[in-house]
């Protein structure tokens, strides 16, 4: 099978050196050379995206702010900042990975081939889960409350998968962290915390019910 990837940098030359290199390894690949050009790529379905944060007018940061609602697949940002903050900020706006720059080829190679498999395995599920207003679809990706569907960043999405799909454990932030970015994602636990809450805001919408439960010095579980 031919993954479609779509690269975005300002950087022509490391473009087009990414460009060729994943061309050998028999990936269809779209280029983009900044923003704007981005969100008119997007329209070619990639199966995965690099996304350069640090790009001028469109940086990547609002690209993937603006796609994220169309798109679920999965987006690495490539940077050269290696603040926490700016880590933080790249997940919260609708990113699952990143690598700083500059990078190995072969470990972007292979977070793009983890992240591909975890998709694979993410698509072959056909379960339906139903609890009291709330349900979620697991082959589309869709949460809803009654009749009202959530709008929903891919990690948070995938927080309310790997927790509902355990009900009644308890999982530390850092281990959902790990369960969803994995064990090498450079980054920081402390994201965790804020797109619980963000996905806790976007279901008290419809409901007072809580699903995820806060265990106080231990971490959090999905409701039984």
């Amino acid at each position: 099978m031919s993954y479609k990837l779509l690269i975005v940098d300002d950087d022509t030359e490391l473009l087009e050196m990414l460009k060729s290199f994943f061309e050998i390894k028999r990936y269809s690949v779209i280029t983009a050379e900044n923003g704007g050009d981005a969100l008119n790529k997007i329209k070619c379905n990639p199966d995965i995206i690099l996304l350069d944060i640090n790009m001028p007018k469109i940086d990547g940061l609002e690209v993937c702010r603006r796609i994220r609602d169309k798109i679920s697949c999965p987006i690495i940002f490539l940077t050269a900042k290696a603040e926490e903050q700016d880590r933080v900020n790249g997940l919260l706006s609708g990113g699952d990975d990143y690598i700083l720059k500059p990078f190995s080829l072969k470990e972007l190679d292979a977070r793009i081939i983890a992240h591909l498999k975890r998709e694979e395995r993410h698509k072959s599920k056909s379960v339906y889960r139903l609890q009291g207003e709330l349900s979620i679809d697991y082959t589309k990706k869709k949460v809803q409350v009654g009749n009202n569907s959530l709008e929903l960043t891919k990690l948070e999405y995938e927080i309310i998968q790997f927790l509902s799909m355990n009900p009644g454990q308890v999982f530390d932030r850092e281990q959902i962290y790990e369960k969803l970015c994995g064990y090498d994602a450079e980054g920081s636990s402390r994201v965790i915390t804020e797109l619980i809450r963000r996905i806790r805001n976007k279901i008290a919408k419809y409901t007072p019910e809580e699903f995820i439960e806060t265990v106080w010095g231990m971490g959090y579980r999905w409701k039984k």
